[in-house]
């Protein structure tokens, strides 16, 4: 008689085969190019996370991209920058689509270097030698140098915070041809070289006077350019008024302690910017980066300021989809997921953990489908009570403090087949690692895709997103015309997810979605 451990009947139809094996040795099914590249681009920060580290992701990113048409190369930079907010990815992706053909490449270039800093990304990338060059070539320095003669007084200061390589050092590198005095004297400031003193913009000069007389109004530059001075609290006061939404964000505990909150009125004035939904919805802040801000307030930051970050929350959340039916919300929370979001960086590791990042989409799907059930889980799920009424923040928060544990992304699946679950939308959110329940024979698939077939069994038109939040090339899930794969830690996810459930099935939905776009 068969061996039947090795030759048991697999009842249902045959899965596919899980020819791939992730980070943990573990079976797992590998992406197509598009596919594993949308995945990438969406998660990658090439900093080392839990299971790799910064080189692996680079040289991924670069054998993908010359595997797939430079047409959707551009289209996938693009995506990266304006629905991931990625910065550090689009800019590797415009240095490869540079050494393309067609047309691709100044196209996608115009949407993504939008700024000084993305200006300043993109020229670090390419003379990096990374992509195989280390000079810009005359492409990419026509259209730095466009950037340049267009770009306002104002946003050429902006671009001169910052270094490796600095605006002074984009400069040098491109030679700009100035068309009026006034820009030929703001190039010979910032470089240092000689100028007419008298042609510089009013900005610069105001700048410069502001440092010889701090009694004077502070000038609309940077923050960074005047934290060397003698600052006083009404200076403080005047900065904050003057700051960008984002800097607002980032500053309230630096903001305290200059105790620009005693001035009477001033705390009201600035929550009223921080709920305002037109800013919050400008600013394309990450929604963990609101969470952030929440919980690292000091003491010394008013009550109404913390309560406007939570309606900021709230706005930033606002296209979460509200989902008709029976949603099950699946947020990992095995021990890999306590590593950072972002990976990890020396000097600058976010403190944002892979577990808030599910947390928080948990915490966001029921706040919109209050019906909903949550199942974390690590070896096995993890029983937790939520109040869908509680705020994002709050259920969150946790969420994020069970913790810890092997990954086995299986368990959800397995604990709603054992009850017979009536279910519509099942959502995961992981890094897809899953090992725990390797069944170790890759011709009869992952145990995840085991679990789902019977779950279909019992509800055939469900169906499930796995939401991957970290840069790997692997999945649990085979994508399929009722399972969705897609990678990032944006919002902008969940515009994805509502269109999946509202069109007809796509084994490719997020490539289609990527595809979609016009440049």
């Amino acid at each position: 008689m068969a061996n039947e451990s090795v030759f048991a009947t697999i009842k249902g139809k045959l899965l596919p085969h899980a020819g791939a094996v992730n980070h943990e040795d573990a079976q797992a099914y590998s992406l197509t190019p598009q596919q594993a590249l949308a995945q990438l681009a969406s998660t990658g920060t090439f900093n080392a996370t839990f299971y790799a580290d910064a080189r692996e992701q680079l040289d991924e990113v670069l054998k993908l991209a010359w595997q797939v048409e430079p047409e959707f190369l551009a289209k996938i930079a693009v995506h990266a920058y304006e629905s991931g907010y990625m910065k550090d990815m689009p800019a590797l992706l415009l240095a490869v689509l540079s050494m393309m053909e067609g047309n691709g490449f100044g196209r996608a270039f115009r949407r993504i270097v939008k700024n000084g800093k993305m200006l300043r990304n993109f020229v670090q990338v390419m003379r990096s030698g990374a992509t195989g060059r280390k000079s810009l070539g005359t492409r990419p320095k026509r259209l730095v140098l466009e950037w340049l003669e267009q770009a306002s007084d104002a946003e050429i200061m902006r671009a001169a915070v910052g270094n490796d390589p600095s605006l002074a050092d984009v400069v040098k590198m491109v030679h700009p041809k100035p068309k009026s005095a006034s820009r030929a004297a703001l190039y010979g400031y910032l470089i240092g070289k000689p100028h007419n003193v008298l042609a510089l913009p009013e900005v610069v000069k105001a700048f410069e006077a502001f440092k010889r007389d701090p009694s004077l109004p502070v000038p609309e530059v940077p923050f960074q350019m005047l934290t060397s001075l003698p600052l006083t609290k009404a200076h403080w006061v005047q900065i904050a008024e003057n700051a960008s939404w984002q800097m607002l964000r980032q500053n309230l505990n630096t903001f305290a302690r200059n105790d620009v909150f005693e001035v009477e009125g001033f705390a009201e004035r600035l929550a009223a910017r921080l709920r305002d939904p037109n800013e919050v919805r400008r600013s394309r802040v990450f929604p963990y980066q609101l969470m952030v801000a929440f919980n690292t307030v000091d003491a010394g930051v008013p009550e109404v300021v913390r309560g406007a970050l939570q309606d900021a929350m709230e706005i930033a959340l606002a296209n979460v989809p509200s989902i008709e039916g029976r949603v099950v919300v699946c947020p990992d929370v095995s021990g890999s997921m306590s590593s950072p979001a972002t990976g990890y960086r020396k000097g600058s590791t976010s403190v944002v953990r892979c577990i808030d990042v599910a947390a928080l989409v948990a915490a966001a799907l029921l706040r919109r489908n209050p019906t909903a059930r949550v199942l974390p889980f690590e070896n096995d799920v993890v029983d937790v009570r939520l109040n869908a009424r509680d705020t994002v923040m709050t259920n969150a928060q946790k969420l994020a403090a069970i913790g810890g544990g092997g990954t086995n992304c299986s368990a959800p699946l397995a604990r709603l087949v054992s009850e017979r679950a009536k279910v519509d939308l099942v959502v995961f959110i992981s890094d897809n690692q899953s090992w725990v329940d390797s069944t170790g024979h890759p011709h009869q698939g992952t145990a995840t895709m085991q679990q789902w077939q019977k779950l279909k069994a019992i509800n055939p038109g469900a169906k499930l997103v796995c939401i991957d939040i970290q840069p790997y090339t692997t999945v649990q899930a085979k994508p399929n015309a009722d399972v969705l794969n897609v990678g990032g830690f944006s919002d902008r996810v969940f515009d994805v997810i509502g269109t999946m459930l509202s069109s007809k099935s796509d084994p490719d939905h997020w490539v289609r979605t990527i595809e979609a776009l016009r440049l």
